[in-house]
């Protein structure tokens, strides 16, 4: 059964006419049976030994020919003459006319881990990327007979996938206004299904699961982005050390003033701001000096 769709011929998995092996291995059993009593009665009874030999064992190629195994989570497609007849996905033993050829086909899950590839990040630096996969077939008439290879195809469009999105958002955002490859795991992953999901569509495929397994700089640039992650970090962290110096110092001032422990004019609270904020801000130890005269002097 086949769908027009875009120009292109949809193939749409449906029940195969099969049946369960085990009446028919009972057949079997008694066209062999036939056959072996066909065999006695040779020497005796010709004719009638012929007749029940010559039968037992056609019945019995005929039958030995249908029968086919299928393990649990799997299935096979039923072909006649190349048309597609339909999947048969019950387990066990099972039988379909000689004529017809059984293709199986796992419907399990399967996880892959892809290579590792060089994107141009949103902003154009060079990153590398490689995601894993957990997918498995839905319909198995689309996945054999709607392109070549389904396992290669799931390989092709992987990488297409991460490609597109590794292009879409940028590696990092020092300023935290964006959304990025590093900060946004979850929603960059659901963009990522998204996409395989789209892509493996034609191919009958369901993506269960996805996710980055390595996001990194280039070798060529990870040294300079690594140096620049440092400074950005030195920034924020002397933001916060003067921020909050200031802030003590502006507490310590108005403190001072509330309770008249000294009274100060202009030119020695800014000594006082100037000396407070180095000993806040400053990386070493401070000494403290003693001044035996005054400011004036």
């Amino acid at each position: 059964m086949v769908e027009q769709g875009r120009g292109l011929r949809q193939s749409v998995e449906r029940q195969a006419a099969t049946a369960s092996g085990y009446p028919m291995l009972l057949l079997l059993v008694g066209a062999v049976a036939t056959a072996v009593v066909g065999l006695t009665f040779v020497e005796h009874q010709p004719a009638v030994g012929a007749t029940f030999l010559v039968a037992g064992a056609v019945v019995a190629a005929f039958v030995a020919i249908g029968f086919f195994m299928l393990q649990p989570n799997q299935a096979a497609a039923i072909t006649l003459f190349g048309s597609y007849k339909g999947t048969d996905r019950a387990s066990g033993l099972r039988w379909v006319l000689p004529w017809m050829a059984r293709r199986k086909v796992s419907v399990r899950a399967n996880n892959i881990i892809s290579e590792r590839i060089k994107v141009n990040d949103l902003r154009g630096n060079p990153i590398e990327m490689a995601a894993q996969v957990v997918w498995r077939v839905t319909d198995t008439a689309q996945a054999l007979f709607d392109v070549d290879d389904y396992r290669a195809f799931v390989l092709v469009q992987i990488e297409a996938a991460v490609r597109t999105i590794g292009s879409r958002y940028p590696y990092d955002d020092f300023e935290h206004q964006e959304v990025t490859l590093r900060g946004n795991h979850d929603q960059v992953g659901g963009e990522l299904r998204d996409e395989l999901i789209a892509r493996l569509l034609v191919a009958g495929i369901m993506v269960d699961e996805c996710g980055f397994t390595h996001l990194a700089y280039a070798p060529e640039i990870a040294q300079a982005m690594l140096r620049r992650q440092q400074a950005a970090a030195v920034v924020a962290a002397r933001q916060t050390l003067v921020a909050g110096a200031v802030g003590m110092v502006e507490m310590a001032l108005e403190q001072l003033s509330a309770k008249n422990v000294v009274e100060l004019d202009d030119e020695r609270r800014a000594a006082m701001v100037s000396n407070l904020m180095v000993v806040l801000c400053g990386e070493r130890d401070t000494q403290p000096v003693v001044n035996t005269g005054t400011l004036y002097q």
